[in-house]
């Protein structure tokens, strides 16, 4: 085979790997332990639905080792759509895309919060100059960039040390999690110290707070448990609440669940 010949076989195999009918992917991903879609679409700055469709995925259930299309981010200022579907709000679709309800709002000229079924939303582009957008913990509203404190994980271990010792790994990293999509909430405070201590109306956000139990040392699984949130894993998909599933609380059921680990509940 001529020097040419085997030039042209090699760009013709690489063209293979790089592009498929779908378009040009970015990246591949090898899902890890304790990931979801929400998270990993987060981390590379894409939409939940983009990435979804990039890999033929009908539902949000992925495994760990699985690998996952990464798709292009065309950000530069471009607005993806999304159909609202029942139970949608737009605080929740907002976390799903990485923009707060504040900017659909005003992509689409509302003047209020109300949505409906069928109704389809212009996404503003949300992506940090790179194309990449860093992991939640790492950011903060206006875009400033922050990494967390060892005084960081070691609070939002001992959380997780009193709120979810005798639950799950899994339901251990979930507790971390609602407090970084609280900071990543506009409807929160933007730190994890404020998160956690917050005190409203005469109540703490927290049990621990209000009992000390925020004062005990962390345990060494809640530790690798705080430092896996603040990577941005998230097997809530978004929750912003947990309670344990035998409290009997009409608001916090009313709320659209996102799922159950252990003993306890999250909802957005």
């Amino acid at each position: 085979m001529s020097l040419v010949l085997r030039v042209l076989v090699g760009v013709v195999i690489l063209i293979g790997v790089f592009i498929t009918p779908a378009g040009a992917f970015a990246a591949t991903h090898t899902v890890n332990s304790g990931e979801s879609l929400y998270s990993i679409s987060r981390y590379y700055g894409i939409s939940l639905e983009s990435l979804m469709g990039a890999n033929g995925i009908q539902n949000s259930l992925i495994s760990p080792g699985q690998q996952l299309f990464i798709p292009e981010n065309n950000s530069g200022g471009s607005s993806a759509s999304y159909t609202v579907r029942a139970g949608d709000y737009l605080d929740l679709i907002g976390r799903k895309f990485g923009v707060s309800y504040q900017e659909i709002m005003k992509a689409n000229g509302l003047n209020d919060t109300g949505i409906y079924p069928g109704m389809v939303l212009a996404i503003p582009g949300s992506f940090t100059g790179a194309g990449v957008q860093r992991p939640m913990a790492q950011v903060s509203r206006g875009g400033i960039f922050q990494r967390p404190s060892a005084a960081d994980v070691d609070l939002l271990a001992r959380l997780i040390t009193a709120e979810a010792d005798g639950e799950p790994y899994a339901g251990k990293v979930a507790v971390g999690a609602v407090v970084m999509n609280r900071v990543d909430s506009p409807d929160f405070p933007d730190s994890i110290a404020e998160v956690i201590y917050q005190y409203d109306n005469g109540i703490y956000q927290f049990e621990p707070v209000m009992n000390g139990w925020i004062n005990r040392p962390a345990s060494a699984q809640s530790i690798q448990a705080a430092k896996d949130a603040l990577s941005g894993k998230d097997p809530t998909n978004g929750a912003l609440y947990f309670f344990a599933t035998r409290v009997d609380s009409k608001w916090l059921w009313s709320r659209p669940l996102s799922t159950i680990i252990g003993n306890a509940a999250f909802v957005c």
